[in-house]
């Protein structure tokens, strides 16, 4: 599992690994970056189905529930095949936009 840190951020990603594994890995990781916005990069996964990327959803729910932003990056699944609750995109780009707007509403109390 690699780690990408740049200020309050950190992007999380794996090579040739199956999904399951991958998803115990990071909530055994996850006490080392719980402090931090997180971006779960999928690409390296060739095939991610919605189902798949449910599997994330508490770990989501919890990390969201401390005020830090948690978002996939994949373009296998696109964000309305998922439920509100979970935040997908298909560029890391829109990953990192998505942190900076959600951390706007969070100053501004929205």
């Amino acid at each position: 599992m690699v780690f990408d840190k740049k200020g309050t951020t950190t992007t999380v990603f794996q090579e040739n690994i199956k999904l399951f594994t991958f998803l115990e890995n990071l909530n055994n990781a996850y006490p080392k970056i719980k402090n931090d916005h997180l971006i779960i990069n999928l690409f390296s996964f060739s095939k991610l189905s919605a189902g798949n990327v449910l599997e994330f959803l508490a770990l989501s729910n919890k990390h969201r529930g401390a005020h830090k932003s948690f978002v996939l990056v994949t373009d296998k699944v696109a964000y309305d095949e998922v439920p509100e609750e979970i935040v997908v995109v298909p560029t890391l780009q829109e990953a990192r936009d998505i942190i900076e707007m959600e951390e706007i509403e969070r100053d501004l109390g929205i």
